[in-house]
């Protein structure tokens, strides 16, 4: 009689998934749990009822990856027979660590293979396959997604980024860029707009920079915009330079787009920003958001910023504070700095003290926050 496969007793399997990091990680991980669904897993938010756990890593900042150092360990307490997977962005250096502490470390690209993973007995014959050797990446965002929610839902359109920036884990987590086919992007929002969804969210860590043949962002932009329903598209996270004027007409003249735009401006120093490898000045920053404003008068605006970067001075703070009270965003996300290995501001001196990088973080959130 042959011995039964993990992933066949599905009568009685219960995963439970837990999430670190960005919208696009939440994405992922709703189609971690289209796939095990597929194979009868039921879900679960009691994590001691779970006979598998999947973590969706995030790699931005060390903090997140401290957190999932502690899980696994917890894990085994609960049940020393439960399947632990990690997937997400893991860093080359992260993934050799955790391999020895999960049972599986996989690319999130390979997915849609969980149910030919779990046949495998998480021992030295997986070996090969938690190297990413087995298996070749698929494109798993065709997967469907079994969305967390009944009112908002994300649709990724790209992933990877070609940037560079020298704070950033993203192209050596997720790759260089690669582009959903807009037909596969459109057909999966009229699902969401035949359920219903209220929200609609296009997924990319630049997903300005979204092509698809001849079809860009704003062409993309419009034809979902033309998809019938009642619903209002939103978009995150754009990159400056990508923010063309066609882009901005486009969000202009169409009505189911959200007033809403997060656009990253890092630093409001112009060295600093040119270490960060942001190509762009804060006046041509200010231009462009001058320009999105003319064009869209009640549009409500967030950024993002690092503190504490490698050498960042105290007068080159205060250029960045000058430059959000100038700007006047309605809303900001701080961050202070910590090292990533492998980007090329790990190689700088990390020479702000970690009091100061509070202090400062404590300064822009306070000025964001003033009535206004």
């Amino acid at each position: 009689m042959k011995k039964a496969v993990f992933y066949c007793i599905i009568d009685k399997m219960k995963y439970h998934i837990i999430t670190f990091g960005c919208q696009m990680n939440v994405s992922d991980s709703e189609r971690i749990a289209g796939v095990l669904e597929g194979i009868n897993f039921k879900k679960t938010s009691n994590i001691n009822e779970a006979n598998l756990i999947a973590v969706t890593m995030c790699s931005v900042r060390q903090s997140a990856v401290d957190r999932v150092h502690g899980l696994v360990q917890k894990f085994k307490k609960l049940n020393p027979k439960i399947k632990t997977i990690l997937t997400g962005c893991i860093l080359e250096k992260d993934r050799k660590k955790f391999i020895n502490s999960f049972d599986y470390v996989i690319d999130i690209k390979d997915i849609k293979k969980l149910p030919e993973i779990l046949k495998i007995s998480p021992t030295r014959q997986a070996q090969k396959l938690r190297d990413n050797v087995i298996f070749a990446h698929s494109n798993y965002l065709d997967i469907t997604p079994k969305y967390s929610n009944e009112f908002s839902a994300a649709v990724p359109i790209m992933t990877g980024c070609n940037n560079f920036c020298s704070y950033c884990v993203v192209p050596y987590t997720r790759g260089r860029e690669v582009s959903r086919q807009a037909k596969e992007i459109i057909s999966e929002i009229k699902i969401l707009s035949k359920k219903n969804y209220k929200e609609i969210w296009l997924l990319g860590q630049n997903v300005n920079s979204y092509k698809d043949g001849k079809t860009n962002f704003p062409k993309l932009l419009k034809m979902a915009n033309n998809i019938p329903g009642d619903f209002k598209l939103c978009f995150i996270t754009s990159h400056p330079k990508d923010f063309s004027d066609e882009l901005i007409k486009t969000m202009k003249n169409c009505k189911k787009l959200s007033k809403r735009l997060n656009l990253p401006i890092q630093s409001g120093d112009d060295e600093i920003l040119k270490k960060m490898n942001r190509p762009y000045t804060v006046a041509q920053y200010k231009a462009l958001v001058k320009k999105i404003r003319k064009a869209i008068p009640d549009i409500s605006l967030s950024t993002d910023i690092i503190v504490g970067f490698p050498g960042e001075t105290k007068k080159q703070f205060q250029n960045t504070v000058k430059t959000l009270k100038e700007i006047g965003f309605d809303m900001a996300f701080v961050n202070k700095y910590s090292p990533r290995a492998g980007t090329a501001a790990s190689k700088m001196k990390d020479n702000v003290p970690w009091a100061e990088k509070k202090r400062r973080e404590k300064i822009l959130i306070e000025l964001v926050n003033e009535p206004r």
